[in-house]
């Protein structure tokens, strides 16, 4: 197993992520070799201090770095001596076994979808987000931004894609789905919703439990929540800003210690070929750590070919 890292991407790289990798190397029991992507005269001395045992990664040399801030499509086209681009050709050609990169957010997406591209039958690749609950039980939500317009087709597949990340990946056996929505009746909400439901309730590959309102979010009403990325994003924000705000409050409280972004690492690109991990910009090492922790068991569980068997028997 051979998990490729962007080094040069995110507001802390590449120190948090060589410190990231360090205990996930020291601690996993079985590690994957890591590739590390990056301005190998950065990365030598980093390597060096922080002792990396020289037989568990290598260094792939990058002399680009694609911003936070550049155009997504024109910035993988001109720099294709950069970390990301070199990454996704790494992934593309089966030189790696996956993917991450806190770096340039819609770089990533557009790197998996034009180089990796959407597993067959798939129409759009979608994020997610988890979501604690006040019980303590996890709920995934999405999407979170890849889609601010969609379909109700796409919303459909989401919720196949969420179910199957829920099963596999959180250890949910059965997760239930529900639609986010203004009302919990039949035939509440605008036209995307009102079109979505009877498709989710006709699907035989979920569990659809219907409609769920903003207050079932943080609640223990459905596993996997879906809807378009433009609520999404903004239901991650919010729960961020929550979380800040609790921060700087000084406020101690073991559930919302749980909005933790760096506790779960990054987020998964649903939908594509091969497993591409984004993680939030301002990570350091945990969530670095957790990056790679989630991307081992995606490859462990054959999480993507259990998603491409499900949609070649539709």
């Amino acid at each position: 197993m051979n998990i490729a890292f962007d080094m040069m991407g995110g507001d802390y790289a590449p120190e948090e992520v060589v410190k990231g990798i360090r205990d996930y190397l020291a601690h996993q029991p079985s590690p994957a070799f890591v590739s590390l992507i990056g301005d190998i005269h950065i990365l030598e001395p980093l390597v060096a201090q922080y002792a990396l045992p020289a037989k568990a990664f290598k260094i792939i040399p990058s002399t680009q770095v694609i911003g936070m801030h550049e155009h997504p499509l024109k910035a993988l086209k001109e720099k294709k001596h950069s970390s990301i681009a070199i990454g996704f050709h790494l992934l593309a050609t089966g030189k790696v076994d996956a993917f991450i990169s806190a770096g340039n957010t819609g770089a990533m997406l557009v790197g998996s979808l034009y180089t990796i591209k959407p597993i067959e039958g798939i129409q759009r690749p979608t994020i997610a987000t988890i979501v604690p609950r006040e019980n303590g039980k996890t709920g995934l939500l999405l999407d979170v931004g890849a889609n601010a317009d969609c379909k109700a087709e796409h919303l459909n597949q989401f919720a196949v894609l969420g179910s199957l990340y829920a099963k596999h990946i959180l250890g949910i056996e059965n997760p239930r789905v529900g639609l986010i929505n203004i009302g919990e009746e039949e035939g509440k909400g605008n036209v995307l919703a009102q079109a979505t439901y009877p498709l989710l309730k006709a699907n035989p590959q979920i569990n659809f439990v219907g409609n769920i309102e903003g207050r079932d979010i943080f609640m223990d009403s459905a596993d996997v929540m879906v809807c378009e990325g433009f609520t999404g994003n903004i239901i991650l924000k919010l729960a961020e800003s929550l979380h800040e705000v609790i921060e700087r409050q000084k406020i101690k409280n073991e559930y919302f210690d749980r909005f933790n972004f760096e506790d779960y690492g990054g987020t998964p690109v649903l939908g594509v070929n091969k497993p591409v991990i984004i993680g939030h910009g301002i990570s350091h090492s945990k969530a670095y750590l957790n990056m790679l922790l989630l991307t081992q068991k995606m490859i462990e569980t054959r999480l993507l070919e259990k998603m491409s068997e499900s949609f070649r028997n539709v």
